[in-house]
């Protein structure tokens, strides 16, 4: 017989842990090593445990889902983290595969279909529902070259350079921008330095002033 996958649950409901643990364990295919209710405790329960995937709630008290998720995908990166919410915000599901997520489910997903999605995420797979899938093509292709807000030739950005190029224009800060691209602020400054240097301009406000081409 195959040894169990070994799993973290964080979530700060502790009936869904339940539920959840009871889903995964009754299928045999896993076995819950760790809980957390929150992002820190469950990072330091994966540095500890060393479990194969993580299964984390977005919105938690402290450290959220999604900078948990950064620092265990960072840290451990042979550990798989997945996110199981109700959220269906775009923003949330975008941050969350940034962050490094392999999966997003939601939790009205069948308990029974919970240990197959996992198992997916182990072999390889993004389990993503359909609905939030169509989100994913759909915002790919709208920050595709077409919204480029610079469209003179010769201008070699690197997709990151663009994206910081399009938050500028849309008027975030740098904090700002970090928080979003889930990048400490020093990587947004150098960013912004790349772009200056290659768009042969002085400052940031002449990037805000660019025609939209």
């Amino acid at each position: 017989m195959n040894t169990p996958f070994r799993v973290l649950i964080a979530d700060d409901h502790a009936p869904t842990r339940d539920d959840m643990r009871d889903a995964l364990e009754r299928s045999g295919r896993f076995v819950v090593c760790a809980e957390a209710a929150d992002g820190s405790s469950a990072v330091e329960a994966a540095l500890r445990e060393r479990p194969d995937l993580c299964l984390l709630d977005i919105r938690m008290p402290g450290t959220s889902g999604i900078a948990a998720t950064r620092e265990i995908t960072t840290r451990l990166p042979g550990t798989k983290v997945v996110m199981i919410t109700v959220s269906l915000d775009d923003d949330d599901l975008l941050n969350a595969l940034r962050a490094g997520a392999v999966g997003y489910l939601l939790k009205d997903i069948d308990a029974d279909r919970l240990p197959y999605a996992l198992n997916d995420a182990l072999q390889g797979g993004a389990p993503i529902p359909r609905r939030l899938v169509a989100r994913l093509v759909s915002e790919f292709r709208d920050h595709g070259p077409r919204r480029r807000p610079v469209t003179e030739p010769g201008y070699d950005l690197t997709s990151r350079e663009w994206e910081v190029l399009n938050l500028l224009r849309e008027g975030k800060s740098t904090a700002q921008i970090a928080a979003k691209l889930f990048v400490s602020t020093a990587t947004v400054r150098s960013h912004v330095a790349a772009v200056l240097r290659k768009l042969h301009l002085p400052d940031r406000e002449a990037l805000r002033n660019l025609d939209q081409g």
